[in-house]
């Protein structure tokens, strides 16, 4: 779960919309952390 996070978030960053910047940024942090706290 947390790769596809950062996968979707990265691809999400792809968008230029600021939006779904953040939300791109916010989901590869979720996923970074939920990846370490495994």
């Amino acid at each position: 779960m947390a790769i596809l996070a950062i996968v979707a978030g990265i691809l999400i960053l792809v968008w230029p919309d600021f939006v779904q910047w953040i939300l791109g940024i916010f989901l590869i942090v979720w996923g970074v952390l939920a990846f370490i706290n495994r």
